[in-house]
């Protein structure tokens, strides 16, 4: 037993030191005593260390609240943006017209509309381009381009040189293109909104918001009529209107045709492969539900819908965008347009949103009347991308 216990004490180094006398105590209780001491001490360091895992978790948890933290945007505390220089004074001039602080209106940059006023700031006028292309859906396929001039003219190449088959000793031949040009008029569109004064002293700049969504959407909805069936005197001109854009008659006057899956099919291979493979239709929403329901001789529709998010639908491969300022299928109507519409359309800009603010007509009313004005023009430079679907008179 002496034996036992002392190889219990050699094994445990965390034991305390035991006092034994020699005859006192018995060897079975000291055995005893010093496993339980064995027993308290490992309980001991047992209980500390899972105090320290304790503490550990504790800590890794605080440190994942730091880290989280950290990845949000900004630093927690919120930013405030101050506005522009030149979008306060162009909200001054707004709520004041010319009565606004000289130092103000110095800011702003001074247009050359004879009619006087001020160039919308630069911000705003962003804006406008991106909400008009919302409405005019032509604007977003058609080539845009920006001049400073009242017009634009583009060269032309009306025709190709004449080569001609030789023998060894033959003389050649001189030959030349054609050439010709097409002139893009610049046209006007203006209008004006009346707004309380109650919103234009709004300090949120509210009035600025509301202003351009009135503009934005009249502008866009004057745009994208004129782009489509404008007759080019004081509008721009039409891709419907323009006489050297060829068609396809449909040979009736209620529908699309005897075998309208078949003129639709004539429509889009009578293109030129170069335009064909990059076209486009146009059509609204009463014509596009009528084609929807097209099938060819297989039996298959010749609409498709998207295969993906954010794509368009397509009819015989290529994508059909819906414009509402396309005729309903009718007698003598043109209601459906397929073709390269980017090389087909040129679409020129001559200057952003132009406001002018008259706060004295309806002072009276407590309304401030905002003048705009835009000029912008279009025309069809390629006819032979664009063909359009043509229904009978009768």
């Amino acid at each position: 037993m002496q034996h036992i216990m002392t190889a219990a004490l050699a094994s445990a180094a965390l034991l305390p030191v035991l006092d034994i006398k020699d005859g006192g105590d018995d060897p079975a209780d000291v055995v005893t005593k010093a496993l339980d001491a064995l027993s308290k001490t490992v309980d001991d360091r047992i209980k500390a260390i899972e105090t320290k895992a304790g503490d550990a978790g504790k800590l890794d948890e605080r440190l994942k609240a730091l880290e989280t933290k950290a990845n949000r945007p900004g630093d927690g505390k919120e930013t405030k943006v101050e506005p522009s220089e030149e979008r306060k004074a162009f909200g001054s001039y707004l709520r004041h017209g010319n009565n606004a602080p000289a130092e103000e209106l110095k800011v702003l940059t001074v247009s050359s509309d004879p009619q006087g006023g001020y160039l919308a700031p630069p911000e705003m006028s962003t804006e406008m381009i991106r909400d008009i292309t919302e409405v005019s859906p032509i604007r977003s396929l058609a080539t845009v381009r920006s001049t400073s001039s009242p017009s634009v003219s583009y060269p032309k190449r009306t025709g190709i040189t004449n080569a001609k088959w030789k023998g060894e000793t033959q003389p050649q031949e001189g030959s030349e293109p054609g050439f010709g040009q097409v002139e893009i008029v610049v046209r006007e569109v203006n209008t004006y909104v009346d707004i309380s004064n109650q919103l234009l002293a709004d300090s949120a700049g509210v009035a600025e918001t509301e202003t351009r969504l009135a503009l934005a959407e009249d502008f866009g909805k004057k745009e994208g009529a004129a782009f489509i069936k404008g007759a080019g005197v004081n509008d721009p001109e039409g891709i419907l209107v323009n006489a050297d854009v060829g068609y396809l008659a449909s040979g009736n006057a209620a529908t699309l045709g005897s075998a309208p899956a078949d003129k639709m099919i004539e429509l889009f291979y009578s293109l030129k492969a170069a335009y064909r493979n990059r076209g486009t239709w146009l059509m609204n929403g009463t014509t596009l539900a009528a084609v929807r329901k097209l099938k060819d001789g297989q039996n298959n529709y010749l609409w498709q819908p998207s295969l993906a998010v954010g794509q368009p639908e397509t009819i015989l491969g290529r994508p059909v965008v819906e414009d509402p300022e396309m005729p309903d299928i009718g007698a003598g109507t043109e209601p459906i347009v397929f073709g390269d519409i980017a090389t087909g359309y040129r679409i020129v800009d001559r200057e952003s949103l132009s406001v002018l603010v008259n706060p004295y007509l309806r002072a009276t009313d407590g309304i401030t009347r905002v003048h705009a004005t835009r000029r912008v023009g279009g025309k069809v430079v390629q006819p032979a991308a664009i063909k359009k679907l043509r229904c009978a008179t009768s």
